[in-house]
């Protein structure tokens, strides 16, 4: 039954991927607009069309026909949309930021609760392997019901958890709790990449996503600093409670000013949508307008995306969409590479603390600063890795004599998509693997400690630039499942995180930093072909995905029109025995 249901979410998301959004724009601006929230300002009304009648090339012949008008995607403004995506991302800051505040106080908890460092490492792994499970969960979730509601109850369950394990008496309920913690946080990635394809075309989601990317990178960068700080300042209980004012402050903002983006729910951004998804800023307002004796008559909200009201629903067979994803082959090889890469990441992010205390003699809060470079090379990253992603979508569109207009979203179904990003991708992945390869021989040969310091702010420019290419696309290509299918990225990259940051350190016994790093980064270049594969067959799986699912869904129509039809003609039959009785 699970596999069923599975092909049938997948169906319905390929063949409602194809279909045109103008009824939901239209529909939007020919009612009155209700804003859902402070956040809310309608963008300019629908220009001319984003197509051209000229291939580039010649000059059009013949009489001129205006292209077909696309509808604007969302009605937030730039500065609305910089607001709303910065927010995200702060609270995805934080998924990252926990696993790594942890680590400095790792020795003092075995102290405290008389337990091995080797127990005390299980709650790193439990939280891990949480880290890459639940957000498919919370990734469904939110395609459903809104990112709103999913970021209130992933922040809601991660302070109290924190509150839990800041005042945890033994190691059991640590163990017990740190469970807790990374499933109520760990969503918050996926959420925010899903709000970035909510309300950003492609034409510009490359520096958008760039803001996602960077949230993975400074949690571990900055944690290692702040968690050894308030270790040695205020005690290992001190991080949790660090946590939940922080966390505290960033729950109540987005309860009363992060409207809702999720299309289903509010198309694009001039749908208001149920209560259980407005801002508490706006129920605030209406009810203040509703006390109010001058207050005009309430305007009723739009109707839903589809033309038809509907109410947002959620059941077990949509926990497994994200499953049901991956079965996908361009979206498969996509994530296996993309977790290779951000497996490397976690290695070199593991084995540093114990080869700079034992090459360079460094202390906890020197080691701390050593991910400082990595975290100056991925701000760089969101701005130049951002802006190439973009201008390269822009090269292909003028190829293919279409106009880019940043807020109408191009019809992706014959777009070369897999080429305008991964064309950015191909040249930042064999530079890594030579800087990983570097990074390893330096370590090796005990160089001034100039060298990795350099090395690490290269690798932070070309790791994110790599992942935001990669972020990037697999939000084009499921931009109405982009919870969801963040949520298998994730999962993946943190299933081989996981087994990358297990094997470095006995690989680097074994055949020393130089070697080790070597591996990786052949590694890098030898599964490289995958990517070339994606670009020459991506547009033909797409295709191919929803020639089936098409077939699917007809089948699945076609039985339940015999079905009723039966047990119409069941009831019609039992009518007449009945009557013939009388």
């Amino acid at each position: 039954m699970t596999s069923i249901r599975s092909d049938t979410e997948s169906a319905k998301y390929i063949i409602k991927e194809s279909q045109d959004e103008s009824k939901l724009s239209d529909q939007g601006r020919k009612a009155s607009v209700h804003p859902a929230g402070p956040h809310l300002t309608p963008g300019p009304s629908p220009g001319t069309g984003i197509v051209t009648a000229s291939d580039g090339n010649d000059p059009p012949q013949g009489p001129q026909h205006e292209a077909p008008q696309t509808p604007q995607y969302s009605v937030f403004s730039k500065r609305k949309k910089q607001g709303i995506v910065l927010a995200g991302s702060i609270g995805a800051v934080f998924s990252t930021l926990t696993a790594q505040t942890y680590l400095p106080a790792l020795k003092v908890l075995a102290d405290d609760f008389h337990v091995s460092v080797s127990k005390i490492n299980l709650t790193v792994t439990a939280y891990l392997i949480f880290q890459g499970i639940t957000p498919m969960f919370i990734g469904a979730f939110a395609d459903r019901m809104g990112r709103r509601l999913a970021y209130i109850i992933c922040f809601v369950v991660y302070i109290a958890a924190n509150i839990g394990l800041a005042v945890s008496p033994n190691y059991a309920s640590l163990l017990a709790i740190r469970c807790l913690q990374a499933a109520g946080i760990s969503g918050t990635q996926s959420l925010c990449q899903a709000v970035v394809a909510d309300i950003v075309t492609s034409a510009e989601r490359g520096q958008y996503i760039g803001f996602v990317t960077l949230s993975a990178i400074l949690g571990p960068s900055l944690g290692p600093i702040i968690g050894g700080a308030l270790t040695d300042s205020l005690g290992w209980r001190s991080i949790f409670w660090f946590l939940t004012i922080c966390a505290g402050v960033i729950l109540v903002l987005i309860a009363l000013f992060f409207p809702e983006t999720c299309r289903p729910i509010v198309g694009d951004g001039s749908i208001r949508p149920p209560k259980t998804n407005e801002t508490l800023w706006q129920l605030i307002k209406d009810r203040q307008q509703s006390s109010s004796h001058n207050s005009e008559p309430p305007i009723l909200p739009l109707t839903a995306p589809e033309g038809k009201v509907t109410k947002a629903t959620f059941g077990i067979k949509h926990l497994f969409t994200s499953l049901a994803l991956l079965q996908s082959k361009e979206l498969g090889l996509l994530l296996a590479y993309g977790g290779l890469i951000y497996s490397g990441i976690n290695a070199i992010s593991a084995a540093l603390p114990s080869q700079f205390t034992e090459i360079y003699g460094f202390n906890s809060l020197e080691i701390g600063l050593m991910f400082l470079p990595m975290a100056a090379g991925s701000v760089v990253a969101v701005g130049v890795a951002g802006k190439a992603i973009n201008w390269n979508y822009r090269r292909h569109a003028k190829r293919l004599g279409l106009t880019v207009d940043k807020s109408r979203q191009i019809d992706l179904t014959d777009f070369p998509i897999e080429k305008a990003r991964l064309e950015v991708a191909l040249p930042l992945v064999y530079v890594s693997a030579a800087l990983v390869i570097a990074w390893g021989w330096a370590l090796k040969s005990r160089t001034s400690v100039a060298v990795p310091c350099v090395l690490a702010f290269l690798m932070g420019v070309v790791y994110i630039g790599v992942l935001n290419v990669f972020n990037t696309l697999i939000t084009d290509l499921y931009r109405k499942k982009a919870a969801a299918a963040t949520a298998a990225n994730w999962f993946v990259r943190c299933m081989m995180g996981a087994v990358m940051t297990a094997v470095i350190q006995p690989l680097i016994l074994a055949v020393g930093s130089g070697w080790a790093y070597t591996i990786m980064g052949l590694a890098y270049v030898l599964f490289s072909p995958a990517l070339f594969l994606i670009m020459w067959k991506g547009m033909a799986w797409r295709k191919e995905e929803r020639e089936k699912a098409e077939s699917r869904m007809t089948a699945r129509n076609e039985k339940r029109r015999i079905e009723k039809k039966e047990q119409k003609d069941s009831a019609c039959g039992a009518e007449d025995g009945v009557q013939g009785t009388a």
